[in-house]
């Protein structure tokens, strides 16, 4: 058996798991991202411990425990920076093996998302994939020959910050034009209200968000988009054109079996994919390039813990 551990800027959870990506038993608690790493890292000890005891087992039956991260984290376990959550050189592992004393592998939480995904989800039995996680940013894990690859130092992976364009806002990371601010959650919402506060034209995006600006959504624009609304339609289609970009380059990189979609603004299913689908088409460099299957993600939100726990399986049969 293995644990997987999810930390999010919301949340945390906690499930365990065994060889095969079924989960036996999971938790979670609010991650309360203000707080200093001690207290949150302890929350995290917490569930570990907790878990096992609800069903009876103990840390000696947990082979690995594996944790995807929002950030980066280096190959001994160090993490680099979590934006979200505030942290810069957190010495994950150390401070949870203190307690555990478990083997503990960190990664990407989009890389662990990827690797749920290649064991068994939408890019199982295939050789190579990349996985972009569409959310408030833009994640992505990269899987070669079976393995996760993450680069020489660990830090690799990073697709939401290749550079696509020039944008008319700068990126978390302090550079303009990532990917992640045209194509993301994130992006679409503020690209519309830019389209609002600029266009002297009517649309129902406000109706749909009760007259409040504030409570825009990608989803809302998406159902506005599928019912024609003009503004909707421009933000759909400028994400579409970017995140085209950025597959295309994926394409031209790696050359991947699978491009699987996760993350919340693949919560639009097959209208998103359709788009995407016809403008990789259009926009490939040549027309006859062959390319591999672009997909929408199957685990959903399962994806984190069981995903962090099959690192925690690859890292020890290792």
């Amino acid at each position: 058996m293995y644990i997987g551990i999810d930390l999010g800027g919301t949340n945390i959870a906690a499930g365990i798991i065994d060889e095969n990506c079924n989960i036996i038993h999971e938790m979670s608690c609010e991650t309360k991202s203000e707080r200093q790493p001690q207290e949150i890292i302890n929350d995290m000890i917490d569930l570990v411990l907790n878990i096992i005891t609800e069903v009876n087992m103990q840390l000696k039956d947990i082979k690995a425990i594996g944790i995807g991260i929002p950030g980066l984290a280096d190959k001994n376990g160090n993490v680099i920076f979590c934006v979200n959550l505030g942290w810069k050189n957190v010495p994950l592992r150390e401070m949870l093996d203190a307690k555990l004393h478990t083997p503990i592998h960190i990664d990407n939480d989009a890389t662990v998302a990827a690797l749920a995904e290649y064991e068994n989800g939408s890019m199982k039995n295939c050789k190579s994939g990349v996985m972009l996680t569409l959310g408030t940013g833009i994640g992505g894990g990269i899987i070669l020959n079976g393995e996760v690859y993450s680069g020489f130092n660990g830090v690799g992976s990073e697709l939401g910050h290749t550079v696509v364009g020039e944008n008319f806002y700068d990126c978390n990371c302090g550079r303009n034009g990532c990917l992640e601010t045209f194509a993301s959650s994130t992006a679409i919402i503020r690209y519309t209200k830019k389209l609002i506060g600029e266009m002297n034209e009517s649309t129902i995006i406000i109706d749909k968000a009760e007259g409040n600006i504030n409570n825009i959504n990608a989803k809302i624009i998406f159902d506005c988009a599928k019912e024609g609304d003009k503004i909707a339609n421009l933000a759909v289609n400028r994400l579409v054109n970017y995140l085209g970009i950025g597959i295309l380059n994926i394409v031209n990189f790696i050359d991947p079996e699978i491009i699987s979609l996760g993350g919340g603004v693949a919560g639009a299913g097959q209208y998103l994919l359709d788009k995407i689908l016809d403008h990789v088409r259009l926009n490939k460099y040549y027309e006859e390039l062959p390319i591999g299957k672009i997909v929408l993600a199957e685990l959903g939100n399962k994806a984190g813990i069981i995903g962090a726990a099959m690192v925690a399986k690859h890292e020890y049969v290792k």
